[in-house]
Formats: C-alpha cells, sequence, structure tokens
C-alpha cells in the first residue's frame, strides 16, 4: 500500500492526528480536512485513492459529502470509509445506501481501521469476476449458468432468489451490503420488499448451507456480508 493517499475529513483534531500517525507510518500518503468544505476543497485539486469520512461533520455532513461524491461523474469511484459514533446506525446504513465502501464506529482500534482500509484498497484494485463465472470460497462452489451449489462435495438445491443472494454475497466477500441493496443486487432497483422478506431468505439459506451457514455473517443493524 506504499504510496496510496488517502483523505481524511474529521473535525476531532485528536482522531485526525491519531489516524494520520497511523496511516503514515505504513507507508500511507496522507491529507486531512476539518470540515467537508475544505475537504471537497481538497478534492477538487487531487483525486485520493480513498476517503475517510467523518458523518457527523459541522455544516455539510458526511452522508451529503457521500451523497455529492457518488452523484458526480468524476468522484463516483472514489472509494468511501465512513467514520460513526456508536448509536449511529441508521447513519451507517444511510451512507452504504448512498455508495460507502465500509464503515468504522467511534471508538476504534488503529490496527482494525488500517486493515479495513487495505481490504477496501485491495477489493478495488481487482476487476470483478464475470458474473457467469463460476466461483469456489472456502467449500463453496457457485455455477450460475446451470444454477449448481456444491457445498463440500454434494450438490444443494436453492430457489432461484437464494441462489442469486448467495451468489452476490459470494462475488463480493468481505462485502456488508444492506438488505435494500441486496434486494436491488438481485431483483433490479424499486423491487417492493420488506426488511423482512431478506431475512427469511438469509434463514432459509444458512439452514441449507448447514455448517457452512456460518461465512453468511450478520453486521447488526446494517445487512449482510459473506465471509473473506
Amino acid at each position: 500500500m506504499n504510496g496510496k493517499s488517502v483523505l481524511i475529513v474529521e473535525d476531532e483534531g485528536d482522531i485526525r492526528e491519531l489516524v494520520q500517525y497511523n496511516l503514515e507510518k505504513e507507508g500511507f500518503r496522507v491529507s486531512v480536512a476539518e470540515t467537508a468544505e475544505k475537504g471537497l476543497e481538497i478534492l477538487e485539486n487531487s483525486q485520493p485513492d480513498l476517503l475517510l469520512l467523518d458523518i457527523m461533520l459541522p455544516g455539510m455532513d458526511g452522508l451529503e459529502v457521500c451523497r455529492f461524491l457518488k452523484s458526480g461523474k468524476e468522484t463516483s469511484n472514489v472509494p468511501i470509509i465512513m467514520m460513526s459514533a456508536r448509536g449511529e446506525e441508521s447513519d451507517i446504513v444511510a451512507g452504504l445506501e448512498l455508495g460507502a465502501d465500509d464503515y468504522i464506529t467511534k471508538p476504534f482500534s488503529p490496527k482494525i481501521l488500517v486493515a479495513r482500509i487495505k481490504a477496501v484498497l485491495r477489493r478495488r484494485s481487482e476487476e470483478p469476476a464475470d458474473e457467469n463465472q463460476s466461483i469456489t470460497l472456502h467449500e463453496i462452489s457457485l455455477d450460475p449458468v446451470r444454477f449448481e451449489l456444491i457445498v463440500d462435495g454434494s450438490e444443494v438445491v436453492l430457489t432461484a432468489t437464494e441462489f442469486k443472494i448467495l451468489h452476490h454475497l459470494v462475488r463480493h466477500p468481505g462485502w456488508v451490503f444492506t438488505r435494500y441493496q441486496i434486494v436491488d443486487a438481485v431483483k433490479g432497483d424499486n423491487y417492493a420488499v420488506t426488511d423482512r422478506s431478506v431475512d427469511v431468505q438469509i434463514v432459509g439459506l444458512r439452514k441449507k448451507l448447514g455448517l457452512f451457514g456460518k461465512y453468511i455473517e450478520t453486521v447488526r443493524g446494517v445487512g449482510y456480508r459473506f465471509k473473506e
């Protein structure tokens, strides 16, 4: 990760300095801003490899910044990790829905933050697999052309919806998806569904996967991910 650039937008000086110190120690090039407005000024002149963005900012907040960047042609691909105080689950969900790549809650371990940043950058550097390409992860293999699932050497029969959900999660190991992001990926935008219906599908998937259902992890208050 040497030479990768990170922009930190954080109004709390102690946190900003702590994060900057730990990232520079890992070889990142770091720029900082204490407000969203100053962060956007920096982005106009040079685009970082990743934006570390606090949600609660004076003036324009982090969600507004995320929405603005993801709607812009030149900035929509900037990876964003949101930082949030504990208890702001609705804000975390909103950030992910707007296109943020990950989130971390305060207070956090600098080592975990660095690991999260590296994981997002690593995922972004990898070309996404062809949607029709077979995937094998852990003991699970999926063939999307045949709608075939093999778990630890044995075939497991899924419904079409279950298969699409599992395929979407397995294609993006470690990524956290909200329930509505899962619905959009499987059924397309504006499909009428409730959070509960996604939960029911996940319960069914875990049951059919047996011992390997543990790889589908619940992120409390946010959604689901497949273990990386």
